[in-house]
């Protein structure tokens, strides 16, 4: 009898997660603070940091970080 083993999935380092992260929520809230400026520049700092962690922190942490994290294991794959 053989037996077959699963290959081994290796999760990044929690280093690599951290710059994946920082890389994904510098430019969301750059782009979102700027197009905010025009519609929420009388608001107070709190509802608008509100509003702007509602959209980036969803965007990054089911869309974008994934999909970078997915990429940086691909690239390790292929080495």
């Amino acid at each position: 009898m053989t037996t077959t083993e699963k290959p081994r999935i290796v999760a990044p380092s929690v280093h690599v997660r951290a710059i994946a992260t920082w890389l994904t929520i510098f430019p969301l809230v750059a782009i979102g603070m700027t197009v905010m400026g025009g519609f929420t520049g009388e608001w107070h700092p709190v509802l608008r940091a509100l509003l702007l962690t509602a959209i980036v922190v969803p965007l990054a942490v089911y869309l974008i970080v994934p999909r970078m994290l997915g990429f940086y294991m691909k690239r390790i794959a292929n080495r």
